[in-house]
């Protein structure tokens, strides 16, 4: 059987396995390579395939979306508190951005990417503390 316009090279194990790891990916690309656009593409998928994809797909693209978001949220308003605490023209308020925000960024490209290996797996998985509840059908 000749290969289809839609055959990435990837067979899934489990139904919704290859938008899971695109999930993922893009999650990670949004962090690492395209800050904004991967993420209009993630909650674009999102939006799209939220009621129609498998479990496993949904579940990686309603965490990779929800995520995003929060550690956007987190990464800014933290990052405006320690700016209006200490002011632009002391050097320890530069510092303390700087920790904080490589601390935030590394731990979200360190789950992320087993987030990325969960799916590749098809299996599920949870971000701590920011991730949403695991549904029970994934």
């Amino acid at each position: 059987m000749p290969p289809s316009d839609d055959d990435f090279g990837f067979t899934e194990e489990r139904p919704g396995q290859a938008l899971a790891v695109l999930a993922e990916v893009l999650f990670l690309a949004n962090l690492l390579l395209i800050p904004g656009l991967g993420f209009l593409i993630l909650a674009g998928l999102w939006f799209h395939f939220r009621q129609t994809a498998p479990a496993l797909a949904r579940q990686h693209l309603k965490q990779a979306t929800l995520v995003s978001l929060w550690g956007g949220l987190l990464i800014v308003c933290f990052a405006a508190g320690i700016l209006y605490a200490g002011g632009l023209d002391w050097e320890w308020t530069w510092v303390a951005l700087i920790l904080y925000f490589t601390c935030i960024h590394s731990t979200l490209v360190l789950c992320g990417m087993y987030a990325l290996i969960k799916a590749m797996n098809g299996q599920v998985w949870r971000f701590p503390l920011i991730g949403p509840r695991l549904d029970a059908g994934a």
